[in-house]
């Protein structure tokens, strides 16, 4: 298993698989540090900003006790030498930007949520970064770095050490340390520097006879070391996607693992050699065997500098379509937070290095089932943009996009938006896309008959119509849900077009402000059009009337509707935090509004549809129930609005019957499940049949059997019966005659209906009856009820018999 942190969670993935088995959550902030207890290595260790440190069953994805240090904790280290303690580093009180490196006392005491307050100031004076601070051989000292000085603490001598290297800044490179790693068998440490260079130190004991050899291959920082399990080699990384292997801390004798894809930030070694594993900058983690041969990689979301693309969703997959690697889609599984793959859409090698312009990924768009994807390229030039437009169709049998039409210079100016007309692709007649330009039009392309005799394709794309409203900029399209009318806004104002004539039905133009987003009410709100303007206005036109409905002073930054219902989601900006807003045309009341969403300024946002429609006991998250609304942040955060609480959304579907029966996680107990008798109300002659409500609980001896140990069980004979017992379905279930029979009745009286309330009030605070601790239930009635059927009782149906 491989275990990292990320952001508020720890997960734990399969290495043979890459599949991610546990998300384990429970912190409040980022997690800063995960270790394995090295007394138990089925445990872990994880430190966070909130202040606590949890100690977690990573099996079980259950946490076992959480102490609550108060400060906030920046790095985390557990020895195999300290029993009950581990070291963290801390800020120091009343110094800003200046920390510590203390140790932390974990009591024993019985309960889940404990103190640790008892702490000791170990190094005074480090850096807040994890990779600044490495315990050496067996744990007898400590070694940190900042900036240019290197201090090392002896545990058992109490002796503190400290070297420095030359500040000055020279030709020959730059002395600041970066990182620190030190040697599991011997006194030796290796520290990376800005420039690229290795110090291999000993003798660092001494304060004057120390000893260093520098390793030299990186020409720009080293990013992070790693000794191997024995210590026989030394691995390093840094900005040029190259591991490398250092043998016998020698300069002539390393090998390399290069095209690692980004920089490479941290490395880490399996306890028991065989693997070691690298993470990127583009949020990727690379599994590599001792040989140095790639194995495994594990692809999340990759953080763009830009998301130009918006967020998209592929029909087909279900997956978050948005810029990845320079001139490529990503294509990311929301459901197990992995990349899918990657369309290298600009086909060209990207040259890291600043001040270049370079072909980038602008606009994508998808057909409705997915079958078709469109995307626009451009390169900035000072003069005029270069801009591409290409068509690309699933292939089912690479199962992949393949390269349809390109379009050279679509537009004269830069491309603002792209949409496909959204109906049956069945026929692809009727398949239209539309993109706007700064340069005052909006093109219709669709699919003509490819006429090159050396084309390897049937079909290709071609312009068939150019629309223009007064020279104004055209900012924004969209297709309305069943395909007919085509609204495209230019700059303050927005026109509605007949999609099969082209001809403009009508313009909308208040308030004033430039048109920011404009889309199309769905199903029951077809006929209405919705716009949101930059001088902060939404509005709703009426496309059946061509007036306004209603409007709001708002500032939305984000209009988005959902794809299987009327409800449109608009996110504002006000006073520095993002509010929520969703709405249906209909309707200018809000259905839902979550002021102070977050305190980032939100970009973009995206309904993903549910596989399947989920149960929501809030009202008030009704509107989520086919479609789950995500959002993404100018800090390149991905946030979603959850109905579930924090556990249940952590623990899976099948382990929720365990968890909630507090039964042990076994293919046993799974199987057996829950025992339940489901009691019904029926509505009869007599009148509303009042049954002893008892809440639904599982069966003792199922209970009893699972949980009492095996070596003080009874015999199998004496346990059976019961067993069996409990598994039979309950008489309760059968007709109302036959409960009756079983029921003793009591002398007649006259009841009136205040007495009938008190009795069935009186049923209900009853104990349980003997035959309820086998999980059955007996049906009790009032005694008015009674009264009626001992009335039927005496009448004489003897005549019957004739018959």
């Amino acid at each position: 298993y491989l275990l990292c942190a990320s952001g508020d969670f720890v997960k734990m993935y399969s290495v043979a698989t890459e599949e991610t088995l546990r998300v384990m959550g429970g912190h409040a902030g980022l997690v800063t540090g995960i270790q394995l207890n090295p007394h138990n290595h089925m445990q872990l260790y994880s430190s966070s900003l909130d202040g606590t440190i949890k100690l977690w069953d990573f099996m079980d994805g259950i946490p076992i006790k959480t102490f609550t240090v108060g400060s906030k904790l920046l790095a985390l280290y557990a020895l195999a030498s300290c029993e009950d303690s581990v070291f963290v580093v801390i800020p120091k009180s009343g110094e800003r930007d200046t920390f510590q490196l203390v140790s932390v006392k974990l009591t024993k005491a019985a309960g889940q949520d404990l103190e640790a307050k008892e702490l000791s100031v170990v190094l005074d004076g480090v850096d807040a970064s994890p990779k600044h601070i490495a315990f050496g051989r067996e744990g007898e000292y400590v070694a940190s770095v900042k900036e240019v000085n290197l201090q090392v603490y002896f545990f058992k001598q109490k002796q503190l050490n400290r070297f420095s290297v030359s500040a000055v800044k020279t030709k020959s490179g730059n002395n600041q340390f970066t990182c620190i790693a030190c040697h599991p068998t011997e006194d030796c440490i290796a520290t990376g520097h800005a420039d690229g260079k290795i110090r291999v130190w000993r003798n660092f004991n001494h304060k004057k006879e120390y000893t260093y050899s520098t390793l030299h291959w990186h020409h720009d920082t080293v990013m992070d070391l790693a000794f191997s399990v024995e210590g026989t080699s030394l691995l390093s990384g840094g900005v040029e996607s190259v591991l490398v292997l250092w043998h016998n801390e020698s300069d002539c004798q390393k090998d390399f693992l290069p095209r690692l894809g980004s920089p490479i930030e941290y490395i880490s070694m399996a306890s028991d050699g065989t693997l070691c594993c690298t993470l990127h900058t583009d949020n990727r983690i690379t599994i590599i065997n001792s040989n140095l041969r790639f194995a495994k990689s594990i692809q999340g979301l990759i953080k763009s500098a830009d998301v130009k693309t918006g967020l998209v969703v592929d029909p087909r997959t279900k997956a978050l379509v948005l810029n990845g690697e320079p001139g490529h889609l990503q294509f990311y599984s929301l459901q197990s937070d992995q990349q899918l793959f990657s369309l290298d859409i600009v086909q060209r090698q990207y040259i890291h290095q600043a001040g270049l312009n370079q072909s980038d990924l602008v606009k994508v768009a998808f057909s409705a089932q997915g079958k078709w994807l469109a995307t626009v390229e451009e390169r900035e030039e000072v003069t005029d943009p270069e801009l591409q437009l290409k068509l690309w169709f699933y292939d089912e049998e690479t199962q992949s996009f393949k390269l349809n039409t390109r379009i050279n210079m679509p537009h004269e100016d830069h491309i603002t938006d792209m949409c496909f007309r959204d109906m049956d692709e069945l026929e692809d007649d009727s398949l239209i896309l539309v993109t706007t330009g700064r340069d005052c039009v909006f093109k219709v392309w669709v699919m003509v008959e490819d006429t090159d005799p050396e084309a390897q394709q049937s079909v290709s794309w071609s312009c068939d119509f150019v629309g223009s409203y007064h020279n104004y900029q055209a900012t924004n399209c969209c297709f309305s849900e069943d395909g007919s009318l085509l609204a495209v806004s230019f700059e303050e104002t927005v026109t509605v077009w007949d999609s099969v004539t082209w001809d403009l039905k009508c313009t909308f133009c208040h308030p004033p402000g430039k048109i920011r987003n404009i889309c199309f009410g769905r199903l029951t709100c077809s006929k209405y059009l919705i716009g949101a303007t930059d001088d902060g206005f939404l509005c709703c036109w009426n496309l059946l009337s061509c007036a306004l409905e209603w409007s709001a002073h708002l500032n939305v930054l984000v209009l988005q509707p959902d794809p299987l219902s009327e409800h449109i989601a608009a996110v504002s900006w006000l006073s520095k935090e993002s509010s929520l807003f969703v709405f249906k045309p209909n309707e200018p009341r809000p259905i839902y509004i979550q002021r102070n969403l977050c305190r980032e300024k939100i970009q973009l946002a995206v309904f993903v549809p549910r596989d399947e429609p989920e149960t929501i006991g809030s009202e008030k998250y009704l509107w989520l129930r086919r479609s789950q609304l995500f959002f993404l942040t100018d800090t390149q955060e991905l946030m979603t609005l959850s109905t579930k609480s924090l556990q249940e959304r952590l623990t899976p579907s099948s382990k929720q019957l365990a968890v909630e029966e507090s039964l042990p996680v076994t293919p046993f107990s799974l199987l057996l499940g829950k025992h339940r008798c489901q009691q019904s109300r029926e509505d009869t002659d007599l009148g509303k049949l009042f049954v002893r409500s008892k809440r639904e609980q599982d069966s003792p001896a199922v209970r009893e059997l699972l949980h009492t140990p095996a070596h003080v069980l009874p015999s199998a004979s004496f346990l059976c019966p019961i067993f069996i017992n409990s598994l039979l379905i309950s008489k309760e279930n059968q007709c109302a005659e036959e409960v009756a029979d079983e029921v003793e009745m009591e002398s007649e009286k006259t009841e009136d209906d205040s007495d009938e309330e008190r009795d069935v009030t009186e049923m209900e605070q009853e104990d349980t009856s003997p035959l309820e601790l086998l999980g059955e239930t007996t049906c009790k009635l009032s005694k008015s009820q009674e009264k009626e059927l001992r009335k039927i009782r005496k009448m004489d149906y003897s005549w019957i018999s004739a018959f």
